[in-house]
């Protein structure tokens, strides 16, 4: 009798055994490895003809025919269309990361900017996340640093208000925002409630493109105050003019025949890939950035473009018009999805002549000139740590750094601060901030903070990731201190069973100078760098960093301490409410004494909420 030879574990052979169970529907097949991490994600019209694909023995790229490879299982969702199957597979990538897939590694959202509509007179101001806010909403910009710029621009030509609503009804003078030209102050009533609203209508119509004729009607608007011998005010209109004028030819491009559009360029170059967006809306450039998406070396851009546009817009708004650098796999289906999505159509254009073809042409010089950069980086902080390694003895050059550093006031709002370093930079999505929650703690005592930060990290890190496969766990940790820091981190570390990953403590050294630090490491004699060596300077920069995030974290948590009122432990007053109380008493003092009936008087306090109030104050022993 013969033994039946075992089935395979993985490889070609176990895609094959799926064929069987599948039909022609459409629908996002995963391939997982042996330990059920998911290799890749992938859409079909069809899905036996798509995985049979896999099982031939010939004919794949590198990439493909590795993945097929480590291939152990495979699991299948069907869907009605195959656009239901790319919208999911784009999710799925995105919540999966899986290591065979292109994947787009910035998930920010992006700025607007609001002209809100709460009040008689309007602010204008700088807006991110989901727009629950009543008002109108433009955008959206590529960056803060557009948004601000822009906003900047629209204030020196509108005067419109940036102040909050609060601040806005306490003034008795003012602010200076207007000395410098930047608002009319209408909080002292220094412009009539109809002549304001004028000009928020003028900024929402610049904000809609109608830029011609906003200077067409101030224009006239100049001459008639001349003619009437108003020439303070005809000046004040000269240099609206002169503003709007300047903000115009400052935005740099401004497309005639583009109103709406993303502009989409991707370029590669030894494996690695840019994609520069430009945003333009209102025919006004609203700034671009430059996006890192992950790719091989024997991946096509139509599969790198046509996975970053599904990932990008998951979660955000397309423009009427996508004009791309390069033709996608599936154009119609992702033409469809994104329709679908926003509900109007939506264009996805290769250019070849014409103002968008100069306008692809841009973008693609600087996702270029980018990604020339990046390498460059990234070639120079492939030195950077192997030096590291060669300077400390580590087995190989760190991938991951992790750099802790504390900050406080004589142990007051005391905070720890967390960066993360490794071969593409700083990582500043992965930095942490920790709240010192210890109330044993002697105030300044640094030991007992970093034993805090430290225990709630490696706990963390233990319970998430044990087998360390999902890339979280240090190869270094950098500590700001000597030999008694070290010295009380390694002793952590091996609470936990944690010995096997190096440290250095970074101390100031002779006079405390930059450049004269000392490095020490449990076991060994404290060491120095020479001081002109390139990873001196490195480790000073992290060093620094972490310092700066800190400190930037203890600055936020000290700011909201001083801003704190005990209305802020008051169930059911959230910021409005507490504005509103404040507005109306004057301080949270009086508040406290306030009687029942004062309190429901409030405008936006219910009775129910009153009573609360009254109890926490007056049934507290």
């Amino acid at each position: 009798m013969t033994q039946e030879s075992a089935p395979p574990k993985q490889g070609r052979k176990v895609i094959q055994a799926y064929l069987k169970t599948l039909d022609s529907s459409p629908g996002v097949y995963r391939m997982l490895d042996a330990e059920s991490r998911v290799l890749y994600v992938g859409k079909a019209r069809n899905l036996r003809a798509r995985v049979s694909s896999y099982a031939r023995p010939t004919g794949h790229t590198p990439r493909i025919a590795r993945m097929i490879a480590n291939t152990a299982s495979m699991m299948f969702l069907t869907t009605r269309t195959e656009t239901e199957a790319l919208l999911l597979e784009q999710n799925l990538i995105k919540q999966l990361k899986p290591k065979f897939n292109v994947l787009l590694r910035d998930d920010k959202s992006f700025p607007n900017i609001l002209v809100t509509a709460d009040h008689a007179y309007p602010q204008i101001k700088k807006h991110r996340g989901a727009k629950k806010e009543k008002g109108s909403y433009y955008g959206p910009f590529a960056s803060a640093g557009a948004v601000n710029r822009t906003l900047n621009q629209l204030q020196r030509v509108f005067l419109l208000r940036d102040c909050s609503n609060a601040m806005f009804e306490s003034r008795t003078r003012p602010c200076l925002q207007h000395q410098i030209k930047r608002c009319s102050a209408p909080c002292v009533g220094k412009i009539s409630a109809e002549d304001y609203r004028q000009t928020v209508r003028d900024a929402e119509r610049f904000l809609s493109g109608k830029t011609t004729d906003i200077q067409s009607r101030l224009a006239g608007e100049m001459a008639a105050a001349s003619e009437a011998m108003e020439f303070e005010r005809a000046a004040a209109l000269r240099d609206r003019i002169k503003a709007l004028t300047q903000v115009q030819s400052a935005q740099g491009i401004n497309p005639k025949g583009v109103a709406e559009a993303d502009i989409i360029a991707l370029h590669m170059d030894s494996g690695q890939a840019c994609v520069q967006v430009f945003f333009i809306r209102a025919n006004q450039n609203w700034g671009n950035r430059d996006y890192y998406p992950r790719v091989g070396t024997d991946v096509e851009p139509a599969e790198v473009l046509e996975a970053f546009i599904g990932q990008f817009y998951d979660s955000r708004e397309p423009a009427r018009q996508l004009i791309l650098s390069n033709q996608i796999e599936s154009p119609d289906l992702m033409a469809e999805a994104l329709s679908g999505k926003l509900g109007r159509k939506v264009e996805l254009l290769v250019p070849q002549r014409g103002e968008k073809a100069e306008l692809v042409e841009g973008a693609l010089r600087n996702a270029r000139e980018s990604l020339a950069r990046k390498m460059a980086e990234t070639a120079t902080q492939g030195r950077l740590l192997s030096g590291l390694a060669e300077a400390f003895d580590l087995p190989a050059p760190p991938q991951r750094i992790e750099v802790y550093d504390n900050s406080h006031i004589q142990g007051t709002n005391a905070v720890g601060g967390m960066i993360v370093a490794g071969p593409e930079g700083l990582l500043k999505n992965q930095y942490r901030k920790f709240n010192i929650r210890g109330d044993e703690l002697t105030p300044g005592d640094d030991f007992g903070m970093m034993k805090e930060v430290l225990t709630r990290r490696f706990k963390r890190l233990i319970k998430e990731d044990p087998e360390r496969k999902q890339g979280q766990w240090p190869d270094l940790l950098l500590i700001d201190g000597g030999a008694g820091q070290v010295s009380a981190v390694a002793s952590i570390m091996r609470e936990f069973g944690v010995e096997d990953i190096p440290m250095v403590g970074v101390a100031k050294g002779i006079d405390r100078d930059a450049g004269k630090e000392e490095f020490h490491r449990v076991g060994k004699r404290p060491m120095a760098l020479r001081h002109n060596d390139p990873v001196l300077y490195f480790i000073q920069r992290l060093r620094d960093e972490a310092h700066r995030f800190a400190i930037g974290t203890h600055r936020a948590k000290r700011a909201k301490a001083v801003g704190a009122t005990p209305l802020d432990d008051v169930p059911g007053v959230g910021a409005t409410r507490k504005r509103a109380l404040l507005s109306h008493f004057g301080s949270a003092k009086a508040v406290a004494r306030a009687n029942l009936s004062d309190l429901k008087a409030v405008d936006g306090v219910s009775g129910a909420l009153a009573e609360t109030i009254y109890a926490y104050f007056h049934e507290r022993g």
